[in-house]
C-alpha cells in the first residue's frame, strides 16, 4: 500500500483583535475544507493525501503578518490561503514569492495585492478598482446622492477603496461634498462627523472594516445625520448590525460583497452555509466559503499535477479555469486575479442582511 504523504497548508486571518469574528470565520472556512479533503482520501502522485492545516494569526497587523508568513515558510508548508486584510496580505506576498510558495487571498481587494509581478499570487474575489468603482457608480446613481461625504480609515483597504469610490462617484457625474479620516483602532468620529454633517451629506461612504463602522453609525445616529451609508466587504459583515447597537435603519446602509454567485450557482453558495452552521453553530460572516474555495482550488493544482511541491503545482494552479466553486466558477488572469469577479449589494431590514443585486 502506498505511504500517506502529509500536505502542510497554512491560513492566516486576524483572529485577534477588533475584527477576529471575521478572521475566526476565515480560519473555519479551512478547516472545513481540510476536513473534507481528509474523509475523500485525495490522492496526489499515486499517494494518499494527508492535509494539516497550520493556522496562524497576524492581527490584522502588517508586521504580524510577515512574522507569521515567516513562521510558515520556516514549517515548509505547501501553500498558503489568505491572508485577510490587504495591509497584512501585500507584505507577506513577498515572503512566500521568494520561499516560492503559491498563496490565494480569499479576501485581500487592494489592487496592488497582484501588481508586484510574483508569481505566487493569487486571489478568489474581485478588487477594489471593480468594488469601489461599482460603489461609487451605485451611490451616484441608484441612491441619487446629490452630497456625498468619504471616510476612510488609512489602511492599504481602506483608503484603497475609498479612493475608487471617489473615482467612481465622480465618473457617474455625483458630487462629493467631503474627505475625512481615521484609522482602525478608532472609536470616537465626533469631530470628523461634526465637520461632515455641516455639508449635509446624503451619504457617508466608509472604507475600512465593521469594527469601526458600527460605533461610526451609532455617532451619525447621536448627531442627527440621516444619510446612507455605504461601504464595501470589510462593513458588509452579519456583525454590522450588533456593533452598531440597533442603531441602522432598514435599508440605510447598502454594501458590497467581492464575489457573487447568480442561478444555480445559488444552490451550492447556501447549501454550503447550512452545512458551515450545522457544523460550527455559527452563521457565515463574509469569507469563509472563499477560504474554503480557494483551499479546494489549491488541492485541485496539486491533483492535476501529481505533487504538492509548490514548484511542481503552481504552473498548474496559474493555469486554473472554470473550476467550479461554492462562490461561483474561478479561472485566473495571468497577474493571478479572478477573471470576471462579480459582486453582490446587500442592505440590511430588521437586523438581517439582505440582497440588492448581484453585479459584474
Amino acid at each position: 500500500m502506498a505511504q500517506d504523504m502529509v500536505v502542510k497548508i497554512g491560513h492566516v486571518g486576524p483572529t485577534s483583535g477588533a475584527i477576529a469574528h471575521l478572521g475566526k470565520d476565515n480560519e473555519l472556512g479551512a478547516r472545513m475544507a481540510i476536513d473534507e479533503l481528509n474523509a475523500k482520501g485525495v490522492m496526489i502522485g499515486g499517494k494518499k493525501a494527508k492535509f494539516e492545516l497550520l493556522a496562524e494569526d497576524d492581527a490584522g497587523d502588517p508586521k504580524q503578518g510577515t512574522a507569521a508568513a515567516q513562521k510558515l515558510v520556516d514549517s515548509k508548508v505547501n501553500g498558503v490561503i489568505g491572508h485577510l486584510n490587504s495591509g497584512t496580505s501585500i507584505p507577506a506576498s513577498k515572503v512566500y514569492s521568494d520561499a516560492g510558495i503559491p498563496q490565494i487571498s480569499p479576501s485581500a481587494t487592494n489592487p496592488k495585492f497582484t501588481r508586484n509581478g510574483y508569481k505566487t499570487t493569487f486571489r478568489v474575489v474581485a478588487d477594489d478598482v471593480h468594488l469601489g468603482g461599482t460603489l461609487g457608480r451605485y451611490a451616484a446613481k441608484e441612491l441619487k446622492g446629490m452630497a456625498i461625504a468619504v471616510i476612510d480609515d488609512r489602511t492599504a483597504y481602506g483608503q484603497g477603496v475609498a479612493d475608487e469610490f471617489e473615482k467612481g462617484v465622480k465618473g457617474a457625474g455625483g458630487k462629493l461634498v467631503g474627505r475625512e479620516f481615521t484609522n482602525d483602532k478608532a472609536t470616537d468620529f465626533t469631530a470628523i462627523l461634526t465637520s461632515l454633517k455641516g455639508k449635509k451629506p446624503d451619504v457617508v461612504f466608509f472604507g475600512g472594516m465593521d469594527a469601526v463602522a458600527g460605533p461610526m453609525l451609532r455617532q451619525m445616529k447621536q448627531l442627527g445625520i440621516e444619510a446612507k451609508f455605504v461601504g464595501g466587504d470589510g462593513i458588509c459583515s452579519g456583525e454590522l448590525p450588533k456593533l452598531a447597537a440597533g442603531t441602522m435603519g432598514d435599508g440605510q446602509v447598502v454594501c458590497a460583497e467581492a464575489g457573487g454567485v447568480e442561478g444555480e450557482s445559488k444552490k451550492s453558495l447556501e447549501a454550503f452555509k447550512a452545512k458551515f452552521k450545522e457544523k460550527y453553530k455559527l452563521d457565515v460572516q463574509v469569507y469563509a466559503p472563499y477560504v474554503y474555495d480557494a483551499l479546494n482550488v489549491m488541492v485541485a493544482a496539486m491533483v492535476k499535477a501529481g505533487s504538492a511541491e509548490p514548484a511542481k503545482y503552481l504552473p498548474v494552479l496559474a493555469k486554473t479555469e472554470g473550476h467550479k466553486g461554492v462562490t461561483g466558477t474561478i479561472s485566473f488572469d495571468n497577474k493571478g486575479d479572478i477573471k470576471n469577479g462579480a459582486l453582490t449589494l446587500y442592505t440590511y431590514k430588521g437586523g438581517a442582511r439582505s440582497e440588492i443585486a448581484v453585479v459584474r
